[in-house]
């Protein structure tokens, strides 16, 4: 004897297909905790006959649920609820921001064995020199130029990821101009070196285009020329993906220039060139900081920064480098020019932009108009909402299973009505367990409580 089924059928006005809302409907009841893992679902051809709809539909709503996890079907016994939102399976993480892995293990394997072959032995033998290997640099300078940042090998220094190069780059920097500008959210990383530096940090207003000019310019009238540091994300802004339009790039090194403030552009999830997007440091050489690296773009495992500091700023910062004492190693020194002499890192980058742009459709496709349209190719996506909003919101979605990232680590203040929202990484988690996670927010969006501000 079948045992009978808990769920009460109901099928949703709406402007999608019967099929695709009675899905919604299900995965609602599943995902909201009205339904529990082993409940079984109604008899096809009973609940189309119930509901009004063709026995296609059911069938169709049913296989749409079992592609998401959460029904499993049984031969000759029904469908069956296979998840619930407070189980104990494994926690879909959003919160991770790198690339999806593009690199298989034969990949890498033929890697390997390209480099026990040719590898130079003085890379493993000696201390490398501080601004890293002439050839390196040479390697990099050319990499940086397919993405429309001219630059000769002299002025590079190798860093140890993005993360070491800014902080070369304000230790360079802060002796000079000890106020650091910055977006109302910015990078938790820069924060921190900031703050434990003492630097005075303020952040300052942001639209969709990110920092906006005439924000800078009453910060800057407020200090003495030559005081002030700007760190600021141009392209892919980490966490909004806010992007400048060609105007306001010009307009904010206008402003620098004029009250002879710093730069710091933090361009690491630059990924092609783009004459409509030319990097600060095409505009205003002179004064600033240039930090890109390989991890956003290639590969995470890849720790290589590069960093182009002014001219006038070079000693200091090759100063700074070599008392941070952190070397690459030097494997990834030849894996990186391995991988961009044969070809390998330039049909990587093409392929991540592809990928790029799947995930990003199915967010939006999924998300709709809670997600900002993500303007560029890189792997992370922001929901503005409020402070109040985002908190309940990342605690509603960490009992359906989904980590994702607060604002509060991206804030330069901890004002209640300062800017918020929620990031979403959407790299390293593999498509299908992506889409289930973002249907399970979708879920959290569609039952956020009005009252809550």
């Amino acid at each position: 004897m079948r045992l009978r089924s808990p769920w009460q059928p109901r099928l949703p006005a709406g402007d999608g297909s019967p099929a695709e809302r009675l899905a919604d409907a299900l995965a609602g009841d599943i995902l909201g905790g009205r339904l529990q893992s082993g409940d079984r679902l109604p008899a096809h051809r009973p609940l189309a006959w119930q509901l009004g709809i063709g026995i296609g539909s059911v069938t169709r709503a049913y296989a749409t649920l079992e592609r998401r996890g959460l029904v499993r079907s049984v031969r000759g016994r029904g469908t069956f609820i296979a998840a619930s939102p407070n189980g104990t399976g494994p926690v879909l993480d959003l919160s991770a921001n790198m690339p999806p892995p593009m690199f298989s293990d034969r990949a890498l394997a033929r890697t390997l064995a390209r480099l026990a072959r040719s590898v130079d032995p003085a890379l493993f033998n000696v201390y490398p020199p501080v601004a890293g290997h002439i050839e390196h640099r040479r390697i990099m300078a050319h990499w940086l130029a397919e993405l429309g940042v001219a630059l000769s090998p002299d002025q590079l220094l190798l860093t140890s990821g993005a993360q070491q190069a800014l902080g070369v780059a304000l230790t360079a920097a802060r002796r000079t101009a000890p106020i650091m500008l910055t977006e109302a959210l910015t990078y938790p990383g820069m924060l921190t070196l900031a703050r434990q530096a003492g630097m005075d940090v303020q952040g300052l207003p942001m639209d969709t285009q990110g920092l906006l000019p005439e924000a800078l310019a009453h910060a800057l009238r407020q200090h003495t020329p030559g005081r002030c540091l700007l760190y600021v994300t141009p392209t892919m802004h980490n966490p909004t993906t806010a992007t400048m339009g060609t105007e306001r790039r010009h307009a904010i090194t206008h402003l620098c220039r004029r009250h002879d403030a710093l730069i710091i552009e933090d361009d690491v999830y630059d990924c092609v060139q783009d004459a409509t997007l030319p990097p600060l440091v095409t505009l205003a050489p002179e004064r600033t900081f240039y930090v890109s690296s390989l991890s956003k773009t290639l590969s995470p495992g890849l720790r290589i920064g590069a960093l182009a500091p002014p001219q006038g700023f070079m000693q200091a910062a090759r100063e700074a480098l070599l008392s941070a004492s952190l070397m690459i190693a030097p494997l990834s020194y030849a894996m990186m020019a391995q991988w961009m002499l044969d070809g390998t890192a330039a049909s990587v980058r093409q392929s991540l932009r592809g990928e790029a742009g799947r995930r990003r459709a199915l967010a939006r496709s999924v998300l709709g108009p809670h997600l900002a349209p993500p303007p560029y190719d890189a792997f992370h996506a922001w929901m503005s909402m409020p402070l109040a909003r985002a908190q309940w919101f990342g605690a509603e979605a960490a009992k359906q299973g989904v980590t994702v990232s607060l604002p509060q680590p991206f804030m330069t203040c901890a004002d209640a009505n300062a800017q918020a929202g929620i990031r979403l990484c959407l790299g390293p988690t593999p498509l299908p367990a992506l889409r289930e996670a973002l249907h399970r927010l979708r879920h959290v969006l569609d039952g956020m409580d009005n009252s809550v501000t």
